[in-house]
């Protein structure tokens, strides 16, 4: 399947809406394609701007999504009003249904402790007959050699075709870099709040903010002190630097890119 994508001060996000996400998510998983799958808003392309690593691991996704609207809104000004929001949550909520009444297995991957284990138990309930096959919460820090040889085994014992990995932009998107070749399955996505939403810790914005572009300040209320400098600073830093793209005064011109 064959998804345009489109530049965004150096970081190629995939030109789409959530029922082309959700077939080619599907489509990976029955060709048993490995990959990774980020879910990039404008902190994660702001993060990209001083660390030319990470800004690679966004590039080599298998899907690298538009999770916040000003991105939206840049999609479709290159690529077309079709192309919408593909927010973390919701993604992960309709992967879910689609594989409802199917043989693919997921497992969890981060948040505190106890969050993934509640959100097996509410998924389980919301989504009957789907197969949730483990759980593993992880140490604040990177795994020691004992660790991960632990999570190896783990994942080798529940045999999941995807793992959700609810952690932080970007240790998520690190992690899944360096873990996809490591574990045995099929895609990995890195949806970080998406745990503590969907386990009830954490109340999302009302659906007209996210819509309208002021989620950021429905999770600033929520979090000001974790959250501050992410909103306060990088954002009005993202829209100064999407100018200068705009205008021809950066070297990341405003186009369509196919993918490889």
């Amino acid at each position: 399947m064959k998804i345009e994508r489109f530049n965004v001060l150096g970081v190629a996000l995939h030109a789409m809406n959530l029922s082309v996400a959700t077939e080619a998510v599907l489509e990976a998983l029955r060709e048993k394609r490995k990959g990774y799958v980020c879910v990039t808003g404008v902190h994660g392309v702001s993060e990209a701007q001083n660390e030319p690593a990470f800004r690679a691991i966004l590039n080599a996704a298998f899907l690298n999504t538009t999770d916040g609207m000003p991105l939206v809104w840049l999609g479709r000004h290159v690529q077309g009003r079709w192309v919408d929001r593909v927010y973390g949550p919701d993604l992960m909520l309709e992967i879910f249904r689609a594989t409802q009444q199917t043989a693919f297995r997921h497992f969890f991957y981060g948040g505190a402790p106890g969050v993934a284990d509640e959100l097996k138990a509410r998924l389980e309930a919301r989504f009957p007959g789907v197969t949730i096959c483990g759980t593993y919460c992880p140490p604040f820090r990177p795994l020691n050699a004992e660790e991960e040889a632990d999570l190896q085994r783990t994942v080798r014992e529940a045999r999941p075709d995807i793992i959700w990995v609810g952690l932080s932009t970007p240790k998520q998107e690190r992690f899944m870099a360096e873990y996809l070749s490591k574990l045995d399955t099929t895609l990995m996505f890195g949806v970080g709040a998406a745990f503590d939403f969907h386990a009830g810790r954490v109340s999302q914005a009302p659906r007209w903010m996210q819509r309208s572009g002021l989620e950021w300040f429905y999770r600033l209320c929520s979090e000001p002190r974790r959250l501050g400098r992410r909103y306060l600073v990088n954002n009005p830093l993202f829209i100064w630097r999407i100018l200068g793209q705009m205008f021809g005064l950066r070297k990341y011109p405003l186009e369509g890119v196919t993918a490889p």
